[in-house]
């Protein structure tokens, strides 16, 4: 996939003394059907969620990821993810932006314009398969034919979990890859939540969406 330029910032937006990047300030995108202007944290003594400041996690299961996770799939940042996001919500269908973390760490804040399919409910081959074939075919635009997957409709799928030692997302993707989803359909936002937080990026939390 081609590099894209990142989201044009809103005419709108004031002056900031941190944006996001030297030439983009903000970037308004649509959660739930409400504009969410999405932009880094303002205050200079501002902190990282604490949820994503620990540093030793238990390996197995919060294992450090490679940098590629599969041969094809791309990892990117949030630069990409922010485009991503602009395009899905000027209602570009052809893309979705998935938070593949379950409810528990889902009630501790969202990236605004993303969508949640828990990796334990899009589980290939564990998952209830009826649930699994929904999602297939309902959000990421699988085909049943003659008792075939077709996947030439798939829309591209960026996917992202807590940060570079969560296997949530890494899962999904493996899975998605094994029944033969287009490897250059999907894109990995390796950093997650952590590298979110960590820049002070706009998140949502339980009582606002």
């Amino acid at each position: 996939m081609k590099s894209e330029p990142p989201p044009a910032a809103s005419a709108t937006t004031p002056a900031l003394e941190v944006n996001i990047s030297a030439d983009l300030a903000s970037v308004d995108v649509m959660h739930l059907g409400r504009l969410v202007t999405i932009m880094r944290n303002q205050n200079p003594d501002n902190a990282i969620n604490p949820e994503y400041a620990k540093t030793a996690r238990k390996c197995p299961p919060f294992c450090i990821q490679p940098s590629e996770l599969a041969p094809g799939v791309k990892t990117i940042a949030e630069l990409e993810v922010l485009h991503f996001l602009k395009k899905t919500s000027d209602g570009d269908a052809s893309m979705l932006v998935i938070d593949s973390r379950t409810k528990a760490w889902v009630e501790k804040g969202v990236i605004p314009g993303t969508v949640n399919i828990p990796w334990d409910t899009l589980d290939i081959g564990k998952s209830d398969q009826i649930a699994v074939q929904a999602i297939l075919e309902n959000q990421l635009g699988v085909r049943q034919r003659d008792g075939f997957l077709d996947f030439n409709q798939v829309k591209t799928l960026v996917l992202f979990c807590n940060g570079s030692w969560c296997g949530q997302s890494p899962t999904t993707i493996k899975g998605l890859l094994k029944i033969g989803y287009p490897p250059h359909k999907i894109l990995w936002y390796r950093g997650g939540m952590q590298d979110w937080e960590s820049l002070g990026l706009t998140t949502l939390k339980p009582v606002d969406h």
